[in-house]
């Protein structure tokens, strides 16, 4: 896919201050925001789509290049069918009614996670949204729909595999670009921040070979609280931290 930016510019070349290039979100605490006010799970999802929208709108306003949100993991197939069955109506929701206004915003969506197996519905509706905005300019909109990063290195290793088989590729040849190159999110940089809210300190699964040099920040806000200022606060932080990228600290290196 054409990515809307230029890739050759990397995180560490900008400068402490600025807003992160590519912000990663793993939205988490839908459930226990709803079970804390005595309301149906459901509900929790349903203010975590509004969240989401706020969050999409201030990222792109504040300058954020790409915006990753982890969705639907693979793992996410194991919960009830009945809240299954709510997060996919959901997703048709958001195309149906909410695609439009972020087309005209100029944001360019795509997906990464597993395609293969999909119901043709829900496969036609992210294909749909890719399409309309393939052309698009402004924030690169990434949503991880199951996925799984392990999954997905896995398929990047059988892809490779079969290269090798097939005489295209030596395994002296394989370095870490290569197996970059393969990942779903080979036309992405990789995150500068990843943020997960709720408090939970994990990655569950999350861009697990690209995390190698992100920051982390983690919120005490269930997902549906998550709004415009506390991603500010997120920013923030985020630009405090000292970047080493594993070489020395800029104040020791002088």
């Amino acid at each position: 896919m054409t990515v809307t930016a230029d890739l050759n510019v990397s995180a560490r070349d900008k400068a402490p201050g600025d807003v992160p290039r590519h912000v990663a979100v793993i939205m988490d605490g839908n459930g226990r925001w709803a079970v804390q006010r005595g309301l149906p799970r459901t509900e929790g999802h349903r203010a975590g789509v509004a969240a989401l929208r706020r969050i999409v709108r201030h990222s792109a306003a504040r300058g954020v290049e790409f915006l990753t949100l982890f969705s639907f993991s693979s793992e996410n197939w194991s919960r009830p069918a009945a809240e299954v069955g709510f997060l996919m109506s959901l997703l048709h929701r958001f195309v149906r009614r909410d695609l439009a206004e972020v087309h005209r915003q100029g944001v360019r969506v795509t997906m990464i996670g597993e395609r293969e197996g999909l119901e043709p519905s829900i496969l036609g509706l992210i294909l749909e949204a890719e399409e309309l905005t393939r052309n698009n300019t402004g924030m690169t909109l990434v949503v991880a729909f199951n996925y799984g990063s392990r999954n997905e290195i896995l398929r990047a290793t059988r892809k490779l595999a079969v290269r090798v088989a097939a005489g295209e590729l030596s395994p002296g040849e394989i370095d870490e670009a290569t197996i970059s190159a393969n990942l779903d999110t080979a036309d992405l940089p990789d995150p500068d921040l990843i943020i997960r809210t709720s408090g939970e300190q994990r990655l569950s699964n999350f861009l697990l070979w690209q995390a190698a040099y992100a920051e982390f920040y983690f919120p005490d806000l269930h997902w549906p609280d998550f709004d415009e200022h506390a991603l500010d606060e997120a920013f923030a932080a985020y630009a405090e931290r000292d970047r080493r990228f594993g070489g020395l600290s800029a104040k020791v290196a002088r």
